[in-house]
Order: C-alpha cells, then structure tokens, then sequence
C-alpha cells in the first residue's frame, strides 16, 4: 500500500470543519434542552398522572428507546411529507434528537423526582403549593446535585451522535468531512482531523460541564 499522508492537503479547511464542530454542538444544545423539558414533564406524568397519562407516557418512553435514533429521524424527514408536513434536513434532525433525547431525560429525571423524601412533598402540599410550585421549588434544587452527572453524560452523547445528521445533508462536523474527503480524497487525512475536533468537543464540554456542576449545584464531577 502506498499512501503517503499529506495533511497539508487538508488544513485549509480547518476553519470550514470548525464552523461544523459549532454546528454540531449547536443542534445536541437545542436538542437537549428541548429534551430536558419533554423529560420534566415526562417524570411529572409519570409519577404523579393518572393511568391513561402514565400510559402515554411510557408509550412515548418505550418507542423512543427501544427504537434506533436513525430510524425515528427518517420516519420524520420521509414519512411526514406524504402527511403534508415539510421540514428542512435541520429541522427534521433537531425534532427527532430532541423527541429521543426526550424519553432518555424522562427516565433520569423520573429517578430524581423518586429520590425526594415524601415528607417534603406533603409538606409543600400542605402550604397549597400547587404541582408545577413542588417541581420547580422542591423537587428540581434537591435533584440538580444527584442528576447532573447523568445528564452531563446524556449531553456529551448527544454531541456525538449529532453525527448522523450528515444523512441527511446537515453539514455540521461530519457532514462537511464528506464533502471534503469528496473533493481532496484524502480520507486518512481527513477523518483523522475529524476525530480530533470531535475528541476537543467532547473534552471543552465535559471540563465545562464539571465546573458548572462543582459550583453551581456542588455535584461531584470530573473535569476530563
């Protein structure tokens, strides 16, 4: 095999790879804060709804996680058109990571809803504070600590798997790898690079993370 490396080939394009690496954690911020939200509400339904609303609920959860991510975001981006609903690549990748991230963020924020003692809720139900006042009041300050390990874990895999938005013709990190590795053919080269800026994302999210978790919620976390 004679393959020589030619990485200068390769780093004009840095600043077009960077511009993906921000795109990329652009969609997994939007798509996990949108999940985060669908993951209240979810662990609300599910530990304080009734029957039919706990049903939905671990319907939605069930789909979502015993399904592939690929999957739920074709169905949105192929099958919703012959419905007469027509999203753009972008649009269609954030819904689908959001809805999946959606039923992984109910089921770790369920846990934390489960932890607080029942004599805290009784208490807040006693001075007329009505669901949504026990959630934000109660329930999320004595969660924060114990859940921002996982969430932070739930984040830094969402920022990896925005990846298969270049299915679709996103051109976030990956997605503008193909089209240079198209144009240069230098996909050592080009891949390897790829791997870099997505080891950096990783690394610039989990120190960022850690230090939001040491100081805001005094969580135990790892800086790397």
């Amino acid at each position: 095999m004679n393959y020589t490396l030619q990485f200068g080939q390769v780093t004009e394009f840095l600043p077009y790879l960077a511009g993906g690496a921000w795109l990329s954690l652009q969609i997994a911020f939007l798509a996990f804060c949108g999940g985060m939200v669908i993951g209240a509400f979810g662990a609300m339904a599910k530990t304080f709804g009734g029957r039919v609303v706990r049903g939905i609920t671990a319907a939605y959860i069930t789909f979502f996680m015993n399904t592939p991510q690929l999957v739920q975001i074709f169905f949105i981006y192929f099958a919703l058109p012959d419905a007469g609903i027509l999203l753009s690549s972008y649009e269609a990748v954030l819904i689908g990571m959001t809805l999946n991230a959606g039923a992984y963020l109910t089921e770790i924020q369920r846990a934390g809803f489960q932890s607080v003692h029942r004599n805290e809720m009784e208490a807040a139900e006693t001075l007329g504070m009505s669901l949504l006042q026990r959630v934000r009041y109660v329930i999320m300050p004595h969660i924060a600590k114990v859940l921002f390990p996982p969430l932070s874990n739930q984040y830094i895999l969402m920022t990896l798997g925005t990846s298969m938005a270049a299915i679709f013709g996103v051109e976030e990190l990956t997605g503008r790898a193909f089209n240079i590795n198209a144009e240069t053919f230098r996909s050592i080269e080009v891949f390897s690079i790829t791997a870099v800026f997505y080891i950096a994302l990783t690394l610039v999210a989990s120190m960022s993370l850690g230090l939001a978790g040491r100081y805001l919620f005094r969580a135990k976390m790892r800086l790397i």
